[in-house]
Parts: C-alpha cells; sequence; structure tokens
C-alpha cells in the first residue's frame, strides 16, 4: 500500500507539472501527506498519453476526496465514541450539572477569564474522579493534534503555577495581603477547568466545551459535519520567570512567528501593514467586547514575496494544526482554496518580543488574532490568541443548512 501511494504520488506530480507547468498547491499539500515508500522503486517509464494522464490525474483526484471524506467521518466517530465513554460515566448529578440541552445559549458564548471572574457551565475537572478524568483526556487527545494537546494541557497546569508564583511573592512579602488576596479569589487552579456536553453524543447533533482560564475549545457536531471554532488560547505569563519553569513559552511560535513576519517586510510594506494606534489590551474580537473585524486593513498576501507567503502560511498552520490531523488538512485546505493572496496582515505595536504588540490574519473564511499587551506595568508577557471560522463558528452555517433541509 505504502509502495502504491509512492508511485501514484510521483506519477501524479510528474505528470501534471509536464501538463500544467505546476502542480496546483492544494494538490501539493494533499499529497505530502500520503507515507513514504518503504523501498524506493521507480515506476518504468510510460510513453506520454495525454488521455490517459487526464484520466489517471482525474481517478487519484477522486481517490484522494474519497479518502478525506474516510478520515474525517474516521475522526469525527472516534471522537464520538471517546465522548460517549465520558458521558456514560457521568453520575446522575454530574450529568445534571454538565448535560445540558443542545439548544442552550451558553453553547453559543465563550470565554477566556478566571472561573472567579466568570462561573462556568458543566463539571470541572476538580469533581471529576481520577478514572473520569483519564477519560477526559482522551477525549482532548482524539480531538487535538499532539501539539494543541500539549498547548491546551499546559495551560491549565500555568494556572497552578500562577498560584505558585503568587505564594512565592507573598512570602516574600514583595505584594500586600490585598493584592495577594485578589489574586487567590480569581480561582486559578487546574482543577477549575469546566467539561460540558450540549446534547448527548450518541444525538445527529451534539456538541462539547472545555472552558476555564485562557482556554476555550469549542466541538459542534451536525450530522456527519463538525465545526471546531472559536479556539481561544492564552497564556500568563507568555515566558515563565523563573524556578524549574523559567524560559518555558507555551505559545511561542505564534509570537515569533508573527514577529518574523512583520520583520522581513521591507519598510514600505511594514508601513502598510501597521496602524497607528495603541495596542488594544486584548484581541479586538474578545468574549466580551461585543466588537467585530468589518473591515480589512494591513498587507494583503497579494503583496508578499514567496518567502513572507510561507511565514504567513506557518502562522495559519500554527493555529489549524492544533486540531487532529484529518481535520486540519480539511480545515486548512479551505483557506488555501480561497486564496493566500487575500489573507490581510495587520498589525499594531512594536516589531519585537517582550514589547506590546498585537496582529491580525483576516481571511476570505477565517481570523486569527494574537495579542500580547498584558502582564505587570503592560511588560508583554500575557498572551491572548483565537481561530474563528466566519460564519460557521459553533456550526452556525451548517446547522442553518440542516434546519432547512428538515425544515424545522
Amino acid at each position: 500500500m505504502f509502495l502504491l501511494a509512492y508511485v501514484v504520488k510521483n506519477m501524479i506530480t510528474s505528470r501534471v507539472r509536464n501538463h500544467f507547468g505546476k502542480v496546483p498547491e492544494t494538490l501539493i499539500f494533499t499529497m505530502h501527506a500520503l507515507p513514504p515508500a518503504s523501498l524506493h522503486v521507480q515506476p518504468k517509464p510510460q510513453p506520454f498519453n495525454m488521455t490517459n494522464s487526464i484520466r489517471l490525474y482525474a481517478s487519484c483526484i477522486l481517490l484522494l476526496f474519497a479518502s478525506a471524506a474516510y478520515s474525517q467521518s474516521t475522526y469525527n466517530n472516534d471522537v464520538k465514541q471517546a465522548a460517549i465513554t465520558l458521558y456514560n460515566s457521568f453520575s446522575t448529578m454530574q450529568k445534571r450539572a454538565s448535560g445540558l440541552n443542545f439548544e442552550d445559549t451558553s453553547r453559543l458564548k465563550w470565554n477566556n477569564l478566571p472561573v472567579g471572574l466568570r462561573a462556568r457551565v458543566g463539571t470541572s475537572i476538580g469533581n471529576m474522579s481520577d478514572d473520569q478524568r483519564k477519560l477526559l483526556h482522551r477525549v482532548l487527545s482524539v480531538s487535538l493534534s499532539s501539539q494543541g494537546y500539549l498547548k491546551a494541557t499546559s495551560i491549565m497546569h500555568l494556572d497552578d503555577l500562577l498560584n505558585r508564583y503568587y505564594d512565592s511573592l507573598f512570602y516574600k512579602k514583595e505584594i500586600n495581603d490585598s493584592l495577594y488576596g485578589f489574586m487567590r479569589s480569581l480561582l486559578w487552579a487546574h482543577k477549575n477547568y469546566f467539561f460540558a456536553f450540549f446534547g448527548q453524543p450518541t444525538d445527529a447533533n451534539w456538541g462539547y466545551k472545555l472552558e476555564g482560564h485562557h482556554l476555550s475549545i469549542n466541538f459542534t457536531f451536525v450530522n456527519d459535519k463538525l465545526s471546531v471554532t472559536p479556539f481561544f488560547i492564552g497564556t500568563d505569563p507568555a515566558e515563565y520567570p523563573n524556578t524549574e519553569y523559567a524560559g518555558w513559552r507555551v505559545l511561542g511560535q505564534e509570537e515569533d512567528l508573527g514577529i518574523k513576519l512583520i520583520n522581513s517586510l521591507s519598510p514600505a510594506l511594514q508601513k502598510k501593514a501597521t496602524m497607528s494606534r495603541d495596542v488594544p489590551q486584548d484581541i479586538i474580537t474578545a468574549a466580551e467586547s461585543g466588537r467585530r473585524l468589518v473591515d480589512n486593513w494591513g498587507l494583503l498576501g497579494s503583496e508578499m514575496n514567496t518567502a513572507q507567503k510561507g511565514l504567513l502560511q506557518y502562522i495559519i498552520r500554527e493555529f489549524v494544526f492544533n486540531m487532529e490531523y484529518d481535520k486540519a488538512v480539511i480545515e486548512y485546505d479551505k483557506i488555501l482554496k480561497a486564496g493566500i493572496d487575500k489573507i490581510y496582515f495587520g498589525w499594531i505595536g512594536e516589531y519585537e518580543e517582550k514589547k506590546p504588540h498585537y496582529y491580525v490574519l483576516n481571511g476570505t473564511t477565517f481570523i486569527i488574532e494574537f495579542d500580547n499587551n498584558g502582564g505587570p506595568r503592560r511588560a508583554a508577557n500575557h498572551i491572548h490568541a483565537i481561530w474563528r471560522e466566519k460564519g460557521n463558528e459553533y456550526g452556525e452555517d451548517v446547522l442553518k443548512k440542516h434546519y432547512l433541509a428538515e425544515k424545522h
């Protein structure tokens, strides 16, 4: 099977390039997913036949689409089965707290504030048994890639480290009783992340939310369709300052890639990408801001060179590939098809780390925002970031089509 995939991949690449001058970008990306051959066996050269080449190309494209559909179906089912096991493990009381109706309005709301400031629906990790916590991690690990899973769990762990950090400041008398009491009242803790079901995972329409301080994961299933946004991640601190965790940057790539891209631009293009205003204290489309990005501003992808477009795509992949691979490929392919040239890259603030800065990628089908303007004295050590799908958050678009088809 691996050998067949290798041969098909190389035959498609060679013939399409010879025929059309290049291989379409979406096809290149899809073919990269094919496994390498364990033996490097080259196919016997065949005389060129245009009709057969087109037929082969069309057949392989259909095969790739069928494979993608199968992978999506398998992925959806894997998430569903893990969710069913977790749901069935809940007690009657836990189901009352975390088993909400699909139509419940809390499904359509997200927040990144600590639980001490904003209560959450669902059952907290602290109120789960060890076996249930293990099942929760199975849901996460099947839903997210290893990259996304490690980011999500690291963000939760950072809450425990925040408590340790402020405990040490208090014991060293570097903060007073009043400030220490306020920090403790925010209820930072790994145990204070909440998991909620909306509908049951055996239903046609259902979803789940895992949410707490600096984390909001929202999965919505409508029959065989799946929406995975909004997907919010944040860190405080962006770089941990001391102890054995000194230098730990959970969202370092998101920051570094943005800084690399803005610094790769010429002064003229930097000026075009940058808005002259104060760096926002949060992402513009923050949970409670009531604001949306309706205006396109910044530098278009079409104005970037090949290397700069590459950095732009690295940023997109850093967010999208927090999802498990099969789902990430589908979402990334949507962005490619909509056009890298049509994406606006906008910047506010300084062009270096440890100074306040913000960037946005505003595409035809998605928005990515990144803001680092938090921490004591605006030290740029507190990150908020989000990936949003335009028109389909919480499954909005697929639900609309579903209700129209069913005439609800």
